[in-house]
């Protein structure tokens, strides 16, 4: 039995090391190595209720800030599972050697956007990077054994299907070009969507949105695809938005803006209780509507003069390091401009709590994966959501995979398709759709040039992508209501009768439908 994984940010190195101590091998397959994939760049930490702060944290504070941040839109069980295996999975993160800030109690604990105690553990505000360190190691470990076994520069090409049943693989490989298809049960850890906003997000810029697109073109359901995340601070820098970790809110920052002339802290003002850490819809959300009132000016700034020395040499350095560096201000010094910026993709490839997807034979996990963040994602489960999301696609991949599949590599001369240029105008054409505040209007607008560029596209890559794109549209369009980061000027309020619901996106032939279906858990 061998499990293909693509994909080597932390999904898919959890889904290899747990297929690995089970005995069981798997073929890795990466577009770069794991060193330069998109967990890296994660700063600000992970959550998990180790209760070493004084706060009297439990698993269940845990669940109910994630379930209720989004907006009752995920799976209540797997966000359960998932905040309960929390504390192991740190812990076992710290045995690998992850060099986490610790006191006499224990991991110290920061306070993170949308949550009431201090649960998210951190190495300075660069603990995707470490956490990717102590996978990797543990990874090649495997390696030396002969359970995994890597193919970095492999792009995905499509699925091989038998029968609406997941068989395996086709990838090439960038340096020679030689197409190989893999047989087996497949995990998909591609990651989030960056590539439809090219340049927009705070992701990297080798995140395309292929993989996800190839597999909606062949059949598999995607969810919630109008739900995006904009990080309340980012800034524009070349080719992408750098972040501004949620560590500089967590530690003391401050948001404000100019009203007629005087420095307004609004976010204190109208929420007294979390203030600066309110979910990340909510902050983005009030960011915009402030910032088009009269009487203030259209910019709003993070100020983080009063955090004290200590807690910038200890706990925030290389973020004063990466402002100064990209900006030329000292954070320390002087008050930052900042906006909101697409951040992370809480849709995604629709799947159960045991991560099966729609396909037989085909699994996914991580940002690719519409699961545990429903509507809205809490700072600091993204890791934690990846880690453990790979831990259980593995184990349901090796459970139900035939004990008779072996690999096969054959030979598959397949020409590269090439991007016929629609890219940038596609991002575009997004960008303008879906903001933090979005109508109809707009939307339709939308499909109608989405549609428009779908009937002159060049080749099956861009076709598959505009596909993605008119799917996340369309179900921005069906969704008619306000929740978490889909917010409609024209249906401002909530309404769970009709759309406390996954949106479900799929293809059929040349058409896309979108229904709405209950949040799917186990499947029978």
């Amino acid at each position: 039995m061998s499990i293909i994984i693509i994909g080597a940010g932390l999904a898919g190195l959890s889904a290899a090391v747990t297929l690995a101590q089970n005995g069981v091998s798997s073929n890795l397959i990466s577009s770069m190595q794991s060193e330069r994939a998109q967990s890296v760049m994660a700063e600000g930490g992970i959550n998990a209720c180790l209760n070493t702060m004084g706060e009297d944290d439990t698993v269940e504070n845990h669940f109910e800030d994630t379930i209720s941040s989004g907006m009752y839109l995920a799976d209540a069980e797997a966000v359960r599972g998932m905040c309960a295996a929390a504390p192991g999975i740190v812990e076992r993160l710290g045995s690998l050697g992850v060099p986490f800030s610790y006191n006499d109690k224990g991991i110290v604990q920061r306070s993170f956007g949308g949550q009431r105690k201090k649960r998210t553990a951190f190495v300075k505000s660069s603990t995707g990077k470490m956490l990717m360190t102590a996978l990797i190691d543990e990874t090649r470990k495997f390696e030396a054994q002969g359970l995994i076994k890597r193919y970095p520069n492999h792009c995905f090409i499509r699925l091989i299907t038998e029968d609406n049943k997941c068989c395996g693989a086709v990838v090439r490989n960038t340096y020679t070009n030689r197409t190989v298809s893999l047989r087996g049960s497949v995990i998909l850890a591609s990651g989030g969507l960056n590539g439809l906003f090219d340049g927009m997000t705070t992701g990297t810029t080798q995140n395309t949105s292929d993989a996800a697109a190839t597999v909606f073109s062949q059949g598999v359901e995607l969810a919630n695809l109008e739900m995006i995340q904009y990080h309340p601070t980012t800034i524009a820098i070349q080719g992408k938005r750098l972040l501004i970790s949620e560590a500089a809110r967590g530690e003391g920052g401050r948001l404000f803006i100019n009203r007629n002339g005087k420095p307004w802290y609004f976010m204190e003002e109208k929420y007294p209780e979390l203030k600066n850490l309110m979910p990340r819809d909510v902050v983005s959300a009030e960011m915009v509507q402030v910032a088009a009132m009269p009487e203030c000016d259209s910019q709003v700034y993070l100020d983080m003069t009063a955090i004290e020395k200590n807690v910038w040499n200890e706990r925030i350095s290389d973020l004063r390091e990466q402002c100064v560096h990209y900006l030329g201000i000292d954070p320390a010094n002087k008050p930052i401009p900042v906006s909101p910026g697409i951040h992370f993709f809480m849709g995604g490839i629709r799947v159960d709590r045991e991560h099966r997807t729609s396909m037989n034979g085909l699994y996914a996990a991580g940002e690719c994966a519409c699961q545990y963040h429903g509507a809205n994602r809490l700072g600091g489960n993204s890791l934690l959501g990846a880690i453990y999301g790979g831990q259980i696609a593995a184990q349901t991949a090796m459970k139900e995979a035939a004990d008779n599949t072996e690999e096969i590599i054959d030979i598959a001369e397949e020409p590269a398709e090439v991007s016929c240029g629609f890219a940038r105008t596609v991002s575009e054409i997004l960008y303008k759709a879906l903001p933090i505040l979005r109508k109809e209007e707009e939307l339709i607008a939308a499909k109608e040039e989405l549609n428009l560029l779908k009937s002159r596209a060049g080749n099956r890559a861009e076709l598959n992508r505009l596909n993605l794109a008119l799917a996340a549209v369309m179900s921005a369009i069906e969704r008619r209501e306000s929740r978490g980061a889909h917010k409609r000027t024209d249906y401002p309020d909530r309404d769970d009768v009709s759309f406390k619901k996954q949106s479900v996106a799929k293809i059929s032939g040349d058409k896309i439908d979108i229904s709405f279906k209950e949040i799917k858990g186990r499947r029978d």
